[in-house]
C-alpha cells in the first residue's frame, strides 16, 4: 500500500505546510537527502500540549505530541518532493523532549514519531535516532523533532 493510502487508512490528513517560527526554512535538500527543521506538535497553529514531560505533560500526552510533530514533518516532506511515494527511507530522527528533572523516558516519547514512520513507510521507516532531554523548548512545547529522509 502506498504511504498516502496508509495515512488515509489511519485517518490522518496532512496539514498545510507549517510556517517557520524564526529565521530558517522548513527543509533543505542536498542530493537525495532532505533535512526537515525541528517540528513542533502544532495543530492549526496551537500546541497540542505544553510544558515539561513528567511535570505538566504526562507520558501518553507526550507520545501523542511526538506523533503530531511527525505528521507535520510528513506535510513538509510531501510539500518538498510532491508525493510520499518518492521517499526511499527515513534516515534519522532527532527528538528533543522538554523534561522534568527526574524524567528519563525520552525514548518512549519519541517512539510516537518513530512508530508513525514505520506505520507509513514499513521497513523504509526504520531509522537511526537520538532522544534528548532538554529543559525548555520553543513555545513551551513538550517535544521538537528534526528528520532526515532519503528521497528521489
Amino acid at each position: 500500500m502506498r504511504p498516502e493510502e496508509k495515512l488515509q487508512e489511519m485517518g490522518i490528513t496532512l496539514p498545510d505546510l507549517p510556517k517557520p517560527l524564526g529565521s530558517y526554512v522548513p527543509y533543505v535538500r542536498t542530493g537525495n537527502l532532505l533535512f526537515i527543521s525541528g517540528m513542533l506538535p502544532l495543530v492549526n497553529g496551537k500546541l497540542v500540549a505544553a510544558g515539561r514531560v513528567g511535570e505538566k505533560v504526562m507520558l501518553d500526552e507526550a507520545v501523542r505530541a511526538a506523533r503530531t510533530s511527525a505528521v507535520n514533518a510528513l506535510a513538509v516532506l510531501r510539500s518538498a518532493v510532491g508525493s510520499l511515494d518518492k521517499v526511499d527511507r527515513c534516515v534519522k530522527i532527532t527528538g528533543y523532549v522538554a523534561s522534568a528533572g527526574n524524567f528519563t523516558d525520552q525514548p518512549k516519547v519519541i517512539n510516537g514519531a518513530s512508530d508513525l514512520m514505520f506505520e507509513v513507510f514499513g521497513e523504509a521507516g526504520r531509522h537511526a535516532r537520538a532522544a534528548v532531554g532538554v529543559h525548555v523548548l520553543p513555545m513551551d512545547s513538550p517535544v521538537e523533532i528534526a528528520f532526515i529522509f532519503e528521497v528521489r
